[in-house]
């Protein structure tokens, strides 16, 4: 086995084996210093399942910065894998593109109730009955404590024990291909947790005080001895790719991976990753909460060849819209109609211009780019967290926004993406969790309370003293998901996989061409998006997705031409959330005989144009 690890403030390194494992090896082994601060050696005899860690100038002995598996956790010896010996099922897995996705994010611990990747891939067959194209799995690497989300972790190259072993990590991933299902995963390369966290024991470089950070000391990734830990964040990236043939990553809070060099890393990032793909396809997406679309434009442009971004901006406005409420973040949105317009043609709402809430200019032109380069949801682990009790906006808002919004969510033209449990109405929360030691965990529970207070309403003492405790064994079983929701929440369940299904089948929904659809505020409300089948009436394959969500909306004269139909053609229902069985009270058609239009309250439909005699179009 060899073994080789980056410590250039150190003039003496040696594996340190645990002894039951060490019967044909040495206990130590003392590596060779190579000039660029590297020590390495060749351990005859030593193979996968030994333990092990590095004893730093004859003190105290560390786990392995690159260590594949952590089975005690980050404090505890570093273990062998041999990553050859999983024998894989996917050999004509094409990979994931940008195109034609649908999203489903996934936390591993809550998704079922044993929190494993064994349960987890006994689920797969029914997302992809669901209409799911990709999963995109919480944050894997190993952090500590018996649960927590995954965004501070310290072993970046070790899958988190308790959800199983590497090889459990390996069956999923291959599981879901055979699905029928690309897997992401969610990486952190802006800071790392505060708690098994000893890069520092191996060169202070790692880390920079150039630059401020949200979370924790930021990353060097341009000053001195930069190079090696470049070299360790972007081999982790293509290790994902290449060990585990995960098909692409989700790069979280973009916006504090700081690095003036001429080659970003981000870019790099991505360049390493489709280089550790090969000739599968590879999905990109990145969080970076000042909306910077340099992240998905071309290398060739100056950009970082990401390929799609997450639209915080379509998650505020429809959040307010939902509830009608709009403090703190959600400040410099009004969740109108002109804002669910525009945010289907043009992606972010802002692009530039002045945001009150943070006193300054927010985002960069998107203009030009596709649609699939924006990411829309209704729900994600922050944002269902980022309430009093971790509820889902389901139960904040009424029956009839919620179908309307999720239609809205699901047939627009930019890629959807669910937070797990949001298809069949979750009863559970999402909470904020974390393990910590005593220390930690009291720091953590202050932080906390105090992120929360930007929100007016949850400032309150009465508000704050029932916010769940982040460190309770209880507030992390009360998120679990129950899969067996989905038949006693069926209503729920059928709208989803229903508009999922439409999204798919239907010639032109599923079609990805640019300016294909256009859009019209038809009251304080309601507005209309008609997305173009084609301009000749042999190709008039034209639908309309009305949303009013406000009361019942008649529209008498309608001088709105994308409410026309062609020559010769009517419009009919193609689909309606009011439909008895997603719940709804019914409601007839919008458009009467007369041409008369009656939008039905708090409710989206659907519609296709026809031919006069009744064929479909």
């Amino acid at each position: 086995m060899h073994f080789r690890v980056w410590a250039p403030s150190r003039k003496r390194v040696e594996v340190v084996f645990e002894e039951s494992a060490a019967e044909e090896w040495e206990v130590d082994f003392e590596l060779t210093p190579e000039p660029d601060g590297y020590f390495s050696g060749l351990v005859k005899g030593a193979g996968a399942g030994a333990l092990y860690k590095y004893r730093l100038d004859g003190g105290d002995a560390f786990p392995d910065p690159a260590s594949r598996f952590q089975p005690q956790g980050p404090h505890g010896p570093s273990q062998v894998i041999d990553p050859s010996t999983f024998q894989w099922t996917d050999r004509g897995w094409p990979g994931a593109g940008p195109e034609g996705q649908v999203i489903y994010e996934m936390h591993v611990g809550t998704f079922t109730p044993e929190g494993t990747w064994e349960a987890a891939a006994r689920e797969l067959d029914r997302l992809a009955e669901l209409g799911i194209t990709l999963l995109e799995v919480m944050p894997i690497a190993e952090f500590p404590g018996r649960f927590g989300w995954g965004y501070d972790g310290v072993d970046l190259f070790a899958p988190y024990h308790f959800y199983g072993e590497p090889d459990d990590f390996r069956r999923f991933v291959d599981r879901a291909h055979a699905a029928g299902i690309a897997v992401i995963l969610d990486v952190v390369y802006n800071h790392l947790g505060p708690d098994g966290n000893y890069l520092k024991q191996f060169s202070t470089s790692y880390f920079t005080d150039r630059y401020t950070n949200d979370w924790g000391q930021a990353i060097n990734f341009e000053g001195e001895d930069a190079g090696p830990v470049r070299e360790f964040f972007l081999a982790n990236a293509g290790y994902w790719i290449a060990e585990f043939h995960l098909d692409g990553l989700r790069l979280d809070a973009t916006q504090d991976v700081k690095d003036a060099s001429e080659d970003h890393i981000l870019a790099a990032m991505v360049r390493r990753a489709r280089e550790a793909a090969g000739r599968r396809a590879l999905y990109t997406v990145a969080e970076n909460e000042p909306q910077d679309t340099k992240l998905v434009r071309p290398p060739e442009e100056g950009g970082y060849g990401l390929d799609a971004l997450w639209n915080d901006d379509f998650h505020h406005s429809t959040q307010v819209a939902l509830t009608g409420r709009n403090e703190a973040y959600y400040r410099d949105y009004k969740g109108s109609p002109q804002e669910m317009v525009s945010l289907v043609k043009y992606g972010y709402l802002y692009q530039g211009q002045r945001y009150s809430w943070q006193e300054l200019r927010r985002g960069t032109s998107g203009l030009g780019l596709p649609a699939s380069a924006f990411v829309s949801f209704l729900q994600n682990h922050d944002q269902v967290a980022n309430s009093a009790r971790g509820e889902r906006c389901h139960k904040l808002a009424s029956p009839g926004r919620f179908r309307a919004l999720t239609a809205l969510t699901l047939l627009g033209p930019a890629t959807p993406m669910l937070f797990q449990g949001q298809e069949f109405c979750a009863s559970t929360p999402f909470l904020y969790f974390a393990d910590h030691n005593p220390e930690l965990a009291k720091a953590v529970r202050e932080g906390r309370l105090e992120f929360l207070s930007q929100f007016p309403s949850l400032a309150l003492p009465e508000t704050q003293a029932g916010v769940p405790d982040p460190e309770s064994p209880a507030s992390f079983e009360r998120c679990k998901l129950d899969p067996a929701e989905r038949q006693r929440h069926a209503a729920c369940y059928a709208l989803h996989k229903d508009l999922l299904r439409l999204r798919r089948e239907d010639p032109v929904f599923r079609s990805p061409g640019k300016g294909w659809l256009d859009g019209a505020v038809l009251g304080a409300e309601a507005f209309v998006l008609r997305f173009f089948g084609g301009f000749s009436e042999k190709a008039a394959g034209d639908r309309l997705l009305l949303v009013n969500l406000g009361m019942n909306l008649e529209l008498e004269p309608v001088p709105e031409p994308l409410l026309a139909p062609l020559t010769g053609l009517r419009w009919e229902v193609l689909w309606s959330s009011e439909d008895p069985r997603y719940g709804g009270s019914g409601a007839p058609p919008p458009e009467d005989e007369e041409g008369c239009w009656r939008l039905p309250g708090q409710a989206a439909v659907v519609m296709r144009l026809v031919a006069e005699g009744g064929t479909k179009r």
